[in-house]
Parts: structure tokens; C-alpha cells; sequence
């Protein structure tokens, strides 16, 4: 594997998920295969739970890892060709990237988007440059359109926690006070589609009318405006917001109660509820789901190693090819 940053950069999403389960039950079996191999991990922008995990998974195959925040401690970057560097930019991306290659055998890059030009974030500009100067393989932290490490890691707790063969998946929006991306309804809903084609679950995506995402990653999904309706017999809820695809980032006013509570769990057969994090309380998800029997948050927060851990084996293994 040189790359790791949509579903398509699998074969299978059962055999990815089983390997990282595999990993998961003997941690530390592989901790020779990163000896003396570097982790460079570089951030955009914050993170807890993908920066926390990957080092970790890193560390389990044995790898050494170097972390940069480059909205703190690097300096501004150029991405465009062809221009003067006398403006606020100091590096372009063409050496800072090839430079990190030089120290590392894997990268990872987190950047969001800036929600103001749809054609400019979901071009991917940033992350596909990345890739083409560094020179070595390349994991996504989180970008523009995508969050492939938080999606491995719901399919991989899905699998864990389901009662039944085929469970019933739902995507629900859920209100926050600000824009959201859709990188990770976007990334779920990929990752959903394609388990749904290999027989792993049936894929629901709820939300109020103005919040359709790209068809792009929803083909296959039953889409719905109407949340209890959606989510009658689901055995997983998977609750996220995100700000409009087609008016790009806007927020519309929802008059209807989005936010999943105990009253609307009980039309669910008795569904397992999942959140990326971080989530704000009792408004995108109520307290009382959130510290409940039903919540999975915590358990699918833990399992963000074991996605980490299977994307860094196959990394490594294709290292010593």
C-alpha cells in the first residue's frame, strides 16, 4: 500500500477489517516489522484521537515517529506553481514535502478545508501535491473530503458490535452551532456503500432537506428527510453534522428536533450509537445517550489504533517489497 486515502485504496473492506481485528487481538506481533523505520506525522490542524492512536499504532509495529505542527512550528506554505514567492507564503510545498520524505519512510497529513470554495477543497490540491513531491507512501489524517482512518475504524467497530449479519446502518445529522466539512459523513458514507456491496450492512443516511452530500460518495445509500422514519429498526446510529454540499458550507435553519435523544432511541431496535468525537453535549447528541448503555463512543475511539495499526502494516510490508 502507497496510499491510503478513500475506500477505493482497499480490495476489500472485509479483509482490511479482519486484519485490523487480527492486530488488535495480538497487539505487539509485529512490533519488528517498523524497526528502525520513521513515522512523520504532520498536522494543519488540531487533533487528539488520530494524532494520539497512530503514534501509538506506530509504536506497536516498533516504528519511530516525529510529529509537525505546521500551523505552529513550520513555516507558511506555497502550493501554487508559477508564483512569486513575495507575499506571506516561505516554502513551497515542493521542497517542505520532499524534504520530509527524506526523514521519514511514511507521511501523515491532516488538513481541513476552508469551506469557501467547493471546487478548490474537493480538487485536493493540498493532500494530491503532498503525495506527488514527498516520495514515499502517504496516509490521510483527515482532509478536504475525507476522513479514511475514522471510517476504517467505525467499520471495524460495527463488526465488533453487531447482533446481526446484515445490521441496519444510519447516518444521522445531527445541529451544531457553526459549518462543518463533510469529511467524515463524506468518508462513512463511502465506506458504508461499499460494505453494503460485499454484504456487511444495509446503509441509511438521514438528514433535513439542504444537507444532501455529493452523490460522489452516497451511491447505493437510502436517503431520507425524515429521521424517525430512517432509524425505525437500526441496530447502529451513527450521528455526525456537516454544513451544505450544494450551497457549499451554509447553514440552514431546522426547525424539526435533529438531536438524538433516549425518546427517539426507542424506535431503534435497541441501536449501538457511534460519534467521531469530539461531540458537544446535548447539542449534536444527548448526555443521557452519551454516557448510556447504548453509546460506543469510547470503544470506537480505542479501535482508531487498529485502524492505524493495519494501514501502517500494509505500509511497511510494501516497504520491504
Amino acid at each position: 500500500m502507497k496510499k491510503f486515502f478513500s475506500v477505493k485504496d482497499v480490495a476489500s473492506v472485509s479483509e482490511v477489517v479482519n486484519e485490523a481485528l487480527e492486530q488488535k487481538a495480538n497487539p505487539y506481533a509485529l512490533e519488528s516489522l517498523g524497526k528502525h523505520k520513521t513515522l512523520g506525522l504532520v498536522f494543519l490542524n488540531p487533533s487528539l484521537r488520530t494524532r494520539l492512536s497512530t503514534q501509538k499504532a506506530a509504536m506497536n509495529l516498533g516504528m519511530n515517529v516525529m510529529v509537525m505542527n505546521m500551523d505552529k512550528d513550520g513555516w507558511a506554505l506555497e502550493t501554487q506553481d508559477g508564483v512569486v514567492m513575495n507575499g506571506t507564503t516561505v516554502e513551497h510545498i515542493r521542497e517542505a514535502a520532499a524534504v520530509m520524505g527524506e526523514y521519514c519512510d511514511i507521511l501523515g497529513l491532516r488538513s481541513f478545508p476552508k469551506l469557501k470554495d467547493r471546487e478548490e477543497d474537493y480538487s485536493e490540491d493540498l493532500f494530491n501535491k503532498f503525495i506527488e513531491y514527498c516520495g514515499v507512501p502517504v496516509v490521510s489524517l483527515e482532509s478536504a473530503t475525507r476522513h479514511p482512518l475514522q471510517s476504517l475504524t467505525d467499520l471495524i467497530t460495527i463488526t465488533e458490535y453487531k447482533n446481526s449479519k446484515k445490521p441496519k446502518v444510519v447516518l444521522v445529522w445531527a445541529p451544531h452551532v457553526k459549518a462543518l466539512p463533510q469529511a467524515v459523513p463524506n468518508s462513512f458514507s463511502e465506506w458504508m456503500c461499499q460494505a453494503q456491496v460485499e454484504g456487511l450492512v444495509e446503509f441509511t443516511i438521514a438528514h433535513p432537506k439542504g444537507y444532501q452530500l455529493s452523490e460522489e460518495f452516497t451511491n447505493g445509500a437510502n436517503i431520507s428527510n425524515n429521521l424517525e422514519e430512517s432509524i425505525k429498526d437500526a441496530e447502529f446510529l451513527y450521528v455526525k453534522n456537516w454544513s451544505s454540499y450544494e450551497q457549499y458550507g451554509q447553514v440552514f435553519p431546522v426547525t424539526e428536533n435533529w438531536m438524538m435523544d433516549n425518546q427517539k432511541l426507542a424506535l431503534t431496535n435497541n441501536a449501538k450509537v457511534m460519534h467521531c468525537l469530539p461531540v458537544r453535549r446535548d447539542l449534536e447528541l444527548s448526555a443521557e445517550i452519551l454516557d448510556g448503555p447504548n453509546s460506543l463512543v469510547i470503544k470506537e475511539a480505542g479501535n482508531r489504533v487498529w485502524a492505524a495499526q493495519v494501514v501502517l502494516k500494509r505500509m511497511l510490508e510494501s516497504l520491504a517489497k
